[in-house]
């Protein structure tokens, strides 16, 4: 019989309070039984409970599990079959690559069958036409032997017929023969070499002509320059009596001081001086001039001046020789050869300024230069320093490039350089083509229009010279110099000259005026020979 727990706690209180140890044990023990069989109960319906809903919680695990099982077999499945397809797929191209590249030495393979097959043929037929070639020439060894000794024979036959027939000995004959094919060829050859001089002539006058035109064009420079002022003007005749002095004092030490002459005649308003020295010409003009302009003229002022004006040409030449190898592009020029190249400042030629007309050669060098693939740089070395001997000819003996030559050589100059200086007027013989090309570009900036001016008496006298060299020659009948005395042309005797020696004649004055006459840029010598043949019908 099982009691509710409330009840038996009341009993376990009453068996207390009526007191007996025993009674409570017993009544402890009662409870403890009711107590577990209770317990046992339910723990068995928890545990039923339990199990159950650990089999429904298993069935669900299961499913679960199988499904997840399931998907992830599938997942690998069409993981494996993509795999597997690209696998076959690859495969597949791999196949294709070795089917076309078995396909491709297939065709190889029959492309080198043939061409073996053709080489073969042509082995064959060059063998074939090496054994036919063999036996023609041993047939034309043989034939080229009988030749041979019927030539010989028929040589020495001949030789017996003409010796026979013309009393000759065989070094007569020999000699006699000789001399003909001698005259035959000194024939050809004057032909040849009029044919081929004509070409030469003709190709380099063309290529000159492209070369010099191109090197005017491309430089850019004035047709006229300033000339060195010897005239100083004057503004009335009492200054010119304080010029002169008293009792021409003023002159005397004016004179004496500068190294000029001083001329001073009737002409109205000009003093007039006079020296060969550009510098010293240039320190009298600007002295005069500044003594003019400030009024007190007299031994000591003059002196001053004098003194003054000297220092600042030096001050003015060292720097137009510094400004002009700057504008030349011409380096390490040493102090003392810039300086007289500033001297070149105060010269002339024909009216034509010697250091523009250096630094004008200088540019056409290295234009030429270049035009022939040398050294440009050198080139404009070459034409700058050409005339810097007319800076010191009037303080040593000999003409300006024996002069420049000699300057040059102590400052260390370069061969080439040296050799221009001295031969640009032929005065020494041309080692380097840098020689040639300074030539070229000085007669060219002299013979330029308006680069210098000639006197008519020596334009006349020059002309008459170019005249007489042409008609100094044999067979010559006239000779005329035409366009300014840049051409001479010749007329010949028809009867005693004939074609060739017109082109002897025509070298031989041409050479005489290259080395009796000075004259700017070329000449041009043509030969006229005219046959005429008149006949009167009746």
């Amino acid at each position: 019989m099982a009691y509710p727990i409330p009840v038996l706690a009341d009993l376990l209180t009453v068996g207390v309070g009526i007191g007996g140890v025993v009674v409570g044990v017993v009544l402890w023990m009662l409870l403890a039984r009711t107590l577990g069989a209770q317990t046992l109960s339910e723990a068995r319906k928890e545990a039923s409970r339990l199990v159950e809903n650990a089999k429904a919680e298993a069935a669900t695990l299961k499913k679960q599990l199988e499904l997840d099982v399931r998907d992830e077999l599938t997942s690998r499945r069409e993981a494996f079959e993509r795999e597997l397809n690209a696998e076959r797929a690859e495969m597949k191209e791999a196949e294709q690559r070795l089917n076309k590249r078995e396909d491709n030495l297939d065709r190889k393979l029959d492309t080198l069958t043939t061409k073996e097959r053709y080489l073969d043929d042509l082995d064959n037929q060059v063998k074939k036409r090496e054994a036919v070639v063999a036996e023609r020439e041993e047939e034309l060894e043989r034939l080229i032997a009988e030749r041979k000794e019927a030539d010989e024979r028929h040589y020495q036959e001949q030789k017996q017929t003409l010796m026979r027939l013309s009393n000759l000995s065989e070094d007569e004959a020999r000699r006699e023969c000789l001399r003909q094919i001698e005259g035959e060829v000194q024939h050809e050859a004057a032909q040849i070499i009029q044919r081929n001089l004509q070409l030469a002539e003709e190709e380099s006058r063309e290529k000159a002509m492209r070369i010099t035109l191109q090197a005017i064009q491309r430089y850019a420079s004035e047709h006229t320059t300033d000339g060195t002022v010897s005239a100083i003007a004057i503004p009335s005749d009492d200054m010119k009596g304080r010029v002169i002095g008293r009792e021409g004092r003023n002159i005397r030490a004016f004179e004496k001081a500068t190294g000029v002459d001083v001329i001073v005649d009737d002409t109205p308003g000009v003093v007039v001086v006079s020296c060969f020295d550009p510098i010293r010409r240039a320190i009298a003009s600007e002295t005069l001039q500044k003594l003019i302009d400030d009024g007190r003229i007299h031994p000591t002022r003059i002196e001053e001046v004098v003194e003054q004006i000297t220092k600042e040409m030096q001050q003015r030449v060292i720097k137009h020789g510094k400004d002009a190898s700057v504008e030349a592009n011409i380096q390490s020029l040493p102090a003392k050869v810039s300086e007289m190249m500033g001297r070149l400042y105060y010269r002339t030629s024909y009216g034509q300024n010697i250091l523009r007309h250096s630094m004008e050669v200088a540019y056409l060098c290295q234009v030429i230069a270049d035009e022939l693939g040398l050294d440009g740089a050198l080139a404009r070395r070459c034409g700058f320093l050409h005339d810097i001997g007319k800076a010191m000819d009037h303080e040593a003996e000999g003409g300006h490039p024996a002069i420049g030559m000699e300057f040059c050589k102590k400052f260390g100059e370069r061969e080439e350089v040296l050799n221009a200086i001295g031969g640009h007027h032929n005065d020494i013989p041309a080692t380097s083509p840098y020689t040639a090309i300074v030539m070229a570009a000085d007669a060219i900036s002299g013979a330029r229009p308006g680069a210098r001016r000639e006197t008519l008496e020596r334009y006349i006298k020059r002309l008459e010279e170019l005249e007489s060299i042409a008609t100094s020659q044999k067979g010559v009948q006239q000779a005329f110099a035409i366009q300014a005395g840049r051409e001479v042309r010749v007329i010949v005797d028809p009867d005693h000259v004939d074609d060739k020696n017109c082109l002897v004649i025509a070298r031989n004055i041409a050479k005489r005026v290259s080395e009796e006459m000075t004259f700017p840029g070329e000449i041009k010598v043509t030969v006229l020979r005219e046959m005429r043949t008149v006949e009167f019908a009746k």
